[in-house]
């Protein structure tokens, strides 16, 4: 298991991403257009810099649902690999099989 407050702060993080990600994306937008004003642009970017780090979709952790844990996460399943396959091997996961030759 996780540490419990790397998780929370993961799911604060994923809070912030959703809550800030229209006006994000219109910053980013606005700077990305090179007809733009030099000082408006210069003036979105320093609101973007304004904005909370966490609330930046890169400072996203994919975890596993169950146990928190970071590394070896299988995005089609939502877990990590150790989870992965206690489930597979329970036969919890429907159309995931052993591979056997």
């Amino acid at each position: 298991m996780a540490k419990v407050s790397s998780v929370e702060n993961n799911k604060r993080r994923l809070r912030l991403i959703k809550g800030r990600e229209k006006s994000r994306d219109a910053l980013k937008s606005f700077i990305a257009l090179k007809n733009t004003d030099f000082e408006q642009r210069l003036a979105a970017v320093h609101k973007l810099a304004q904005l909370p780090r966490n609330s930046s979709a890169v400072r996203y952790r994919n975890r596993c649902e169950l146990t928190g844990r970071p590394r070896g996460y299988y995005r089609k399943f939502k877990m990590s690999r150790i989870s992965l396959r206690e489930f597979a091997s329970a036969g919890l996961l429907p159309g995931v099989t052993k591979a056997s030759w």
